[in-house]
C-alpha cells in the first residue's frame, strides 16, 4: 500500500486525525492536530482515504504520555495520547461543525464545551469482554472493529476506582470457575456511593451451574453488593444474591431550593456512566429551561426521573415517559422516596405517548427529551403541537441531533443555544444540551 508523509490538521468525530494528501482528506487513528507523521494507507475512497502511523516524524505539542499500556490496541479510549484541554477545545470544534453541516447551526449558537473535573477515574458502568484461549482467560474490552479481547492489565484508567478493584477479585475467581469459556461478557455498574451491581451473562446449557458457583465463592467477591445472572434476554435476569438497585445523589442546594435529592435505578437500567458531569448536564437543562412555579414539564425517555424529578420543584407538575418499565419503577420510587407529589410517570413507547397526548389536546410550557443514540426522529415533529416555550434535548450523537434540529427549525422552532458536554474523556464521544424556542 501507498505510504506518505502526512501533516494532521484537526481531530474528527470518530476520534481520527485528518491530514490532507493530494487535496484528499485522510483520517488517521491516534494523531493529535500539529502531528506531522509517516502512514500507510490502509483504504482508499473516492472521497476519502484512511491510514495507519508508521512513524511518528515531528510530535505535536498537544501530546502527552498515555497513562494505559494498552492504549491503542484497547478500543475504549480514543484520545489518551492527547492533553486533557485539547481533547475539550477539539470537541467543541467538532461539535459546531456537525451542527452546521447537519443542521445549518450558525458557530455562535455553540457554546463553549465543559471538561470534566476528573478526566481519568470516572466510568461507572464498563461491560467487560471475556474470552478464553490457549487456556488463559482475556478480560477487558474488544480491538476497535474486531471482537478480539484485549486484556486490561492492572487496572482501566477511565473506569472508577471501585470496578478495577472488581476487575482484580474476577481474576481469581473466575480461574476457578470450570466453564468460564461460556461467560462471554460480565456488566459492571457503580453507584456513587461505592455500591456494585455485577450481571454475568451465561451461554451455557445450564445457568444454574454458575449460579451455584457464585453463591458458593461469594467471599471471593467482598466489593460486590449485588450479583445477577443473565442467560438471554433482560426478561433472563435472575437475582443471585444483594441489592437490586443503586443510586447517585443530587447534593442538597445544588439547585436552588431543592433539597438532597437520591435517585436509584435498577439493574439493567440506564444510568449516566459520569456522575459529576450528570450534575453539569442537571445545572445546564434547569437554567436553559427556567421553570415557573406554574408550568408543566412533559419529560420524554425519563428514565429513572434523572431531570424530571429535581425539576419537579420548579413547575406545577411533571409527565415522564419511558418504554423501559423497570425505569418507571424506579421513577416511581424516587419519587415517593423523594416526597415528590407532582410527577407523574407513564410507561409508553414515546411515539405512542406523544401521538396519545397531542390527539387529546394536551399542551406543556416546557419540553425535555434525552432520547437514545439514534435520536428523536419519530417523535421531533409532533412536539410543536404540544405548544411549548422552551425545547431542551439532550443529546448523546451530534449527527442525530442535527438532523432533528432541521426538522424542528420546519415546524417553527429555532436554536437559541447548544453546549457540549464532556461526559466520555478520552473518548470522542459527545454529550451536548440544545436548547429550542419558537421562532420570532
Amino acid at each position: 500500500m501507498r505510504e506518505a508523509s502526512l501533516f494532521i490538521e484537526k481531530l474528527t468525530f470518530g476520534g481520527s486525525g485528518l491530514g490532507r494528501l493530494d487535496g484528499q482528506a485522510c483520517f488517521v487513528p491516534f494523531t493529535a492536530p500539529g502531528d506531522e507523521v509517516r502512514v500507510r494507507i490502509t483504504k482508499a475512497k473516492r472521497s476519502y482515504l484512511e491510514g495507519e502511523v508508521l512513524e511518528l516524524l515531528r510530535p505535536s505539542p498537544l501530546r502527552t504520555p498515555p497513562p494505559c499500556p494498552v492504549f491503542g490496541s484497547c478500543g475504549g479510549c480514543n484520545w489518551q495520547h492527547l492533553e486533557y484541554p485539547a481533547q475539550v477545545s477539539s470537541k467543541e470544534e467538532i461539535f459546531a461543525e456537525l451542527l452546521w453541516r447537519g443542521g445549518r447551526v450558525e458557530r455562535e449558537v455553540v457554546m463553549p464545551a465543559l471538561g470534566a473535573p476528573n478526566p481519568y477515574g470516572y466510568r461507572s458502568r464498563v461491560q467487560l469482554k471475556l474470552r478464553l484461549a490457549a487456556g488463559m482467560l482475556h478480560m477487558g474490552f474488544y480491538r476497535s472493529g474486531t471482537h478480539f479481547v484485549v486484556a486490561i492489565p492492572g487496572e482501566c484508567a477511565i473506569a472508577d476506582p471501585v470496578i478495577n478493584r472488581i476487575i482484580g477479585e474476577l481474576r481469581t475467581l473466575l480461574a476457578e470457575f470450570p466453564s468460564v469459556d461460556r461467560l462471554p461478557q460480565i456488566d459492571i455498574t457503580v453507584g456513587d456511593d461505592g455500591a456494585a451491581i455485577l450481571i454475568f451473562h451465561f451461554i451455557g446449557e445450564r445457568p444454574s451451574e454458575l449460579q451455584d458457583f457464585l453463591l458458593q465463592h461469594l467471599p471471593q467477591l467482598p466489593s460486590a453488593s449485588g450479583i445477577f445472572l443473565q442467560s438471554g434476554r433482560k426478561t433472563t435476569l435472575t437475582l443471585v444474591a444483594g441489592v437490586e438497585q443503586l443510586s447517585y445523589r443530587i447534593p442538597s442546594g445544588f439547585l436552588p431550593d431543592v433539597p438532597e435529592t437520591v435517585l436509584s435505578f435498577s439493574r439493567g437500567g440506564f444510568s449516566q456512566v459520569n456522575y459529576q458531569q450528570n450534575l453539569t448536564l442537571l445545572s445546564t437543562v434547569a437554567e436553559w429551561l427556567a421553570p415557573l412555579r406554574t408550568e408543566r414539564l412533559l419529560d420524554i425517555y425519563c428514565g429513572n426521573g434523572n431531570f424530571s424529578l429535581p425539576l419537579a420543584h420548579y413547575v406545577a407538575s411533571v409527565v415522564g415517559i419511558e418504554e423501559y418499565a423497570p425505569s418507571i419503577d424506579d421513577a416511581r420510587r424516587n419519587a415517593l422516596a423523594n416526597g415528590i407529589h407532582n410527577a407523574l410517570f407513564q410507561c409508553l413507547d414515546a411515539g405512542q405517548g406523544i401521538k396519545a397526548l397531542v390527539a387529546a389536546g394536551n399542551t406543556y410550557d416546557l419540553v425535555l427529551l434525552d432520547p437514545p443514540r439514534s435520536g428523536a426522529a419519530d417523535i421531533i415533529a409532533q412536539l410543536p403541537a404540544l405548544s411549548p416555550r422552551a425545547i431542551v434535548y439532550v443529546s448523546c450523537d451530534p449527527a442525530t441531533l442535527a438532523r432533528d434540529m432541521g426538522i424542528l427549525r420546519g415546524h417553527g422552532y429555532a436554536v437559541t443555544k447548544s453546549r457540549p458536554i464532556d461526559m466520555f474523556p478520552q473518548t470522542y464521544h459527545i454529550e451536548s444540551v440544545t436548547l429550542f424556542e419558537p421562532c420570532r
